[in-house]
């Protein structure tokens, strides 16, 4: 016999029991299943009304977010920096030219997010005799590309120009270096370039380019000191330099500076 109190749960009355009719016990068994709560239920409001549960965030501890740069990257890389993205790598290359000298000149801090991981990297190097080439982004991407454009030069000897147009094309159309995530400044006795994975190669007005997040500070201290007369290209480098890593928290005073003759400077009276 069912106990007075599993009536009660079920919401059947002993009647219906006692007449053993199948329609009394098809009722309580309907009642007792439909008493059983919902996983897939959700809490009710005060109001008695059914409502969705809500999305309650993690606590800021655990939230996952991004710096400006990219979380590995010797110049500091940032995530703002990939294909079809013409954001800034967080570092500073400049180049300054003249009076007869072209100055390609390079901060060394390494970042990783907003941490420094290293003072004294070397962004800025050599290519044969007369090509001076920085990079900035992610370490592993820019030495690739300034491999592949050392090889550029040796198809096309003394051109910069038409190996750096090269290195762009097959920078933009092939499906693995697209996603090279750095950006080339390159100069030699007559030209100064960048080089991006947009497919850009521009060439700068005046005498004075540079790239990486302090690019701009970089540029435009150059820019005020070039007529100068008192000054000559080291010298308008370093100052700039020197103020962009004042200004830019992810540009160092570490400089590597590369130093070649300038035959256009050099030719003009």
């Amino acid at each position: 016999m069912i106990s007075s109190a599993i009536l009660r749960r079920v919401g059947a009355s002993p009647s219906m029991l006692n007449s053993n009719s199948l329609e009394g016990i098809t009722h309580s068994l309907q009642a007792l299943v439909s008493s059983i709560p919902s996983f897939t239920s959700f809490p009710s409001s005060p109001t008695g009304a059914s409502e969705p549960p809500t999305h309650r965030p993690a606590p800021m501890g655990l939230r996952s977010f991004s710096c400006s740069p990219s979380s590995s990257s010797m110049a500091g890389g940032n995530r703002f920096a990939g294909h079809g993205d013409p954001g800034y790598h967080a570092t500073t290359i400049l180049c300054v030219r003249k009076g007869g000298k072209v100055v390609l000149i390079g901060d060394g801090q390494v970042s990783q997010g907003s941490t420094i991981v290293k003072p004294n990297a070397k962004k800025v190097r050599r290519i044969g005799e007369n090509v001076l080439v920085g990079f900035a982004g992610s370490a592993a991407d820019g030495m690739s590309l300034v491999e592949r454009l050392e090889a550029k030069l040796e198809e096309h000897p003394g051109q910069l120009v038409r190996a750096a147009v090269e290195l762009a094309k097959q920078w933009r159309q092939d499906k693995a270096l697209r996603f090279l995530q750095a950006e080339l400044l390159v100069a030699d006795e007559t030209t100064t370039l960048t080089v991006s994975g947009n497919g850009d190669v521009l060439e700068p007005l005046g005498g004075v380019m540079a790239i990486g997040s302090g690019g701009l500070f970089a540029v435009a201290a150059a820019r005020a000191l070039i007529d100068l007369p008192d000054m000559d290209a080291h010298s308008i480098a370093f100052k700039s330099m020197k103020i962009a890593s004042e200004m830019c928290v992810y540009t160092n005073n570490n400089f590597v500076i590369e130093t070649h003759d300038s035959k256009e400077e050099s030719q003009s009276p």
